[in-house]
């Protein structure tokens, strides 16, 4: 028992970055202390420093140490993706590995390669990746590549099945972000199946839902429907917010 308390876990990190609490926390404190002879900055210095106690707040609820809302939303793409679990599967925009590794270990013959950017203000990595699934055992079957969502290093249906988590919305450069979901299905193979979440329902990214599954169809898609997971009952109010996730959704279904 103490040997196995002991053992390595992985790290998932945490979706709210550190930066987006002390960064607002620390602007916060630079006008409080410039309100003393100048009190009307009292009112910058309330609302960047309610912005740091909000992100630390949500970051807490993500976390297992909180609510474990991350892992949740997370473990709501594995049930819709109809596969039975043999050959090529891309996990685009992979972050730390969790779902790539989570799909690897449900999938014991399956390949798993998971994509991502990395760098800039994410704190997680390839290394970190596999570390990840180094620990969790199934590093001879998850590969991970560096690589953007836009123009994915694929040829053409590649993959037997393809998902994503809360990437698409992320990408930059992309002004239609529907164009990233047109890409992730260039390289699922014909009849593959595919399972997306991302802010679907945030008309501001996305348009209307409608409009949004109709262009999937149109692309010759056989199967596709859009599920409003914003609402499972795990997800506290506090990340109701459209950019949190008050308006996830998940689009599965056939190529």
């Amino acid at each position: 028992m103490v040997e196995q308390d002991r053992a390595e876990k992985p790290d998932y990190g945490n979706w709210v970055a550190t930066r987006l609490v002390y960064v607002p926390a620390a602007i916060g404190l630079i006008f409080a202390g410039l309100a003393v002879p100048f009190p009307l900055l009292a009112i910058p210095a309330a609302i960047f420093l309610l912005i740091a106690l909000y992100f630390a707040y949500a970051r807490y609820l993500f976390s297992p140490q909180g609510r474990n809302v991350q892992n949740q939303i997370r473990g709501l793409v594995a049930p819709h993706l109809d596969w039975n679990g043999e050959g090529q599967l891309l996990d685009i925009g992979c972050g730390s590995g969790a779902l790539a590794i989570e799909l690897a270990k449900k999938y014991p013959r399956a390949q798993v390669t998971g994509i991502d950017h990395w760098g800039g203000s994410w704190e997680y990595s390839r290394e970190v990746c596999a570390r990840n699934a180094e620990i969790e055992g199934v590093s001879g079957r998850v590969a991970f590549e560096q690589g953007s969502a836009a123009a994915l290093p694929f040829a053409d249906e590649t993959f037997d099945a393809v998902v994503s988590n809360l990437t698409f919305h992320e990408v930059g450069g992309v002004k239609d972000k529907k164009e990233l979901i047109r890409e992730a299905l260039r390289v699922l193979k014909k009849g593959g199946p595919f399972t997306f979440q991302d802010l679907f329902l945030w008309k501001q990214v996305y348009g209307e839902p409608q409009d949004l599954v109709r262009a999937v169809k149109s692309w010759g898609v056989s199967e596709v429907e859009l599920i409003n997971t914003s609402e499972s009952s795990f997800i506290p109010a506090a990340l109701k917010l459209p950019f949190m996730a008050g308006t996830i959704g998940i689009l599965a279904g056939r190529k």
